[in-house]
Order: C-alpha cells, then sequence, then structure tokens
C-alpha cells in the first residue's frame, strides 16, 4: 500500500468510550461526537477499512487507517504544507 500523506489525516480523541473530534474537518463544528463504536475504532487501528457519518454536517469519512492521535483517510483533510 503507498503512504498515506499527512493532509489526509485528522486527528480524534478517546474519552471513556466515546470518540470525537475537537471540530469538523468539513463544517468546522466544534467537540463533534462520532458515532463509532469501540469495535469499529479497534477495525480503523488494525488497519480494516470503516465509515464514519459525521452527525454535524451529515459528512462521511473512509478510514483507511488509525494511530493513537490520528484517522487516516482517503481524501485530503488539510491543505498539504509543502
Amino acid at each position: 500500500m503507498d503512504v498515506i500523506p499527512f493532509s489526509h489525516t485528522w486527528p480524534y480523541e478517546r474519552q471513556f468510550d466515546d470518540i470525537y473530534f475537537q471540530s469538523c474537518p468539513f463544517c468546522g463544528q466544534e467537540n463533534v461526537l462520532l458515532n463509532m463504536k469501540k469495535t469499529e475504532l479497534n477495525q480503523a487501528l488494525e488497519g480494516i477499512k470503516t465509515s464514519v457519518n459525521l452527525p454535524c454536517c451529515r459528512g462521511r469519512l473512509t478510514i483507511l487507517e488509525a494511530d493513537q492521535d490520528y484517522f487516516w483517510t482517503n481524501k485530503p483533510l488539510r491543505k498539504d504544507e509543502r
């Protein structure tokens, strides 16, 4: 698999079993609670493609993989800083 560029990442936070974004990558809404179960997060951490619907703007992300801080997606979510 090709290396996913950093522009295709977005940070997430976990508090207990809740997973949320500090801000939505599409509409900018703050503190967006994701409708994502712990099993889905574990799949993303294992590199299994996972879809997430954002409740604030109905945006959709396809997570290709995850680490402890970032979701790595199939499309750019931020401007490439070069």
